[in-house]
């Protein structure tokens, strides 16, 4: 079977390489380079920490189970998946009840997390600076982070193993179904003709689907301060111990490798705008760092070296959609915000859906056949993340 995947981020890399090693004959097409959209702009934190309705729990946690699989599965590769959990504090008595009622729902869908002194937090995270006032520190261990680029790594060269090969650049400017499979027009003129195809092509995904009469609801990757958005900064190296996810009241952290940090302050997206790039050392930038000094110790000096706007692929409804568009089976569409915790596993689903028909009970509550007959435009704006834990 022939299978063409737009795009080559995580969802594009992983769904290609379960393809390929599966026998399909692969080929993607990537418009500019490989993580140039949501993947390569992303917080990385693989969890199901706050993500309802529960199908959706459910399914972050058997993605973060396909994490800790693939990450067995081969050695002497780089550590692209570092499962050291995560440290959550409030700032402040509304947030520990909030908090405390998370904690309370993920226990009952008994998922891992635990109580700890400031103390034992400073144990793990020894550079950690605790607020004076907080009493308790939520520990998650069976979360983590990754480190994108090597994931993509990682997935696109099993893919590329297993005979599955790249067109870069290549802009797919329409698709249309045939009787036989579908044609991909491209917009330097030519074409690519498959068995079907897989759309992963993020905040692009509905353009694309929209060409061959189908639609794929997002929200406005492009509306400054609304959930689609946010900062994101990336720091020189710096001289701190720290291996795991921190997400704080303002500020959440996360390793990127060779002592560098990854840094956002949610409440500080209000003023992210797509159409307005910061700087690496204007206000917003400035206050980043303000707060990771007062959060680690041996931060002091750090700079940013990029701060860049995300754009987030964020279905209209705020839930993934996985399946196939229409009835022929033609088009298959992958899109979801949590792509970094579900690629693996929804690169897997996916393949089996597309070579094997088995449609798979994990994406039974996401089916883009959930918007027929639902004006997208008539749902309520999707609220934007703003409070610890809510990423």
């Amino acid at each position: 079977m022939k299978v063409a995947v737009v795009g080559l981020g995580v969802l594009g890399a992983s769904v290609a390489r379960s393809l390929a090693v599966a026998g399909a004959s692969v080929t993607v097409l990537e418009r500019s380079e490989p993580l140039a959209g949501t993947s390569g702009t992303t917080f990385a934190w693989v969890n199901s920490h706050g993500k309802n309705p529960l199908p959706y729990h459910q399914l972050n946690v058997a993605g973060m189970h396909e994490h800790a699989v693939l990450a067995r599965s081969v050695s002497g590769q780089p550590a692209w998946y570092h499962r050291t959990g995560n440290l959550e504090w409030a700032g402040d008595e509304e947030g520990a009840e909030r908090l405390a009622r998370s904690v309370a729902q993920l226990r009952d869908r008994d998922y891992p997390v635990q109580w700890l002194t400031p103390g034992a937090a400073r144990e793990l995270v020894p550079d950690l600076r605790v607020p004076p006032g907080v009493r308790y520190v939520a520990y998650y261990p069976t979360e983590g982070y990754v480190l994108p680029p090597l994931l993509v790594a990682r997935l696109w060269g099993e893919a590329r193993d297993a005979g599955a090969e790249l067109l870069c650049p290549a802009h797919v400017v329409a698709v249309t179904e045939r009787g036989d499979g579908v044609r991909l027009a491209l917009a330097d003129g030519g074409e690519v003709r498959a068995d079907a195809v897989v759309l992963a092509a993020g905040r692009w995904s509905d353009a694309v689907a929209s060409s061959a009469g189908h639609r794929v609801p997002l929200a406005d990757p492009d509306v400054a301060g609304s959930a689609t958005v946010g900062f994101l900064g990336w720091t020189t190296p710096v001289a701190a111990r720290l291996d795991r996810v921190l997400t704080t009241p303002n500020l959440n952290v996360r390793p990127d490798g060779g002592g560098r940090l990854v840094v956002q302050g949610l409440d500080l997206d209000a003023d992210a705008d797509p159409a307005r790039p910061p700087t690496p050392d204007g206000e917003h930038a400035r206050t980043l760092l303000t707060r990771l000094a007062a959060l680690i110790d041996g931060t002091d000096g750090a700079r940013l070296t990029s701060l860049r706007v995300g754009q987030r692929a964020l279905p209209a409804d705020g839930l993934p959609v996985c399946g196939f568009l229409g009835e022929r089976h033609r088009v298959y569409a992958l899109v979801s915000h949590s792509g970094i915790t579900l690629g693996p596993l929804l690169g897997r689903l996916a393949a089996q859906e597309i070579l094997r028909e088995e449609p798979s009970d994990l994406l039974a509550d996401f089916r883009p056949q959930r918007w027929d007959g639902v004006d997208p435009a008539e749902l309520p704006a999707l609220r934007p993340a703003r409070l610890a834990g809510q990423q």
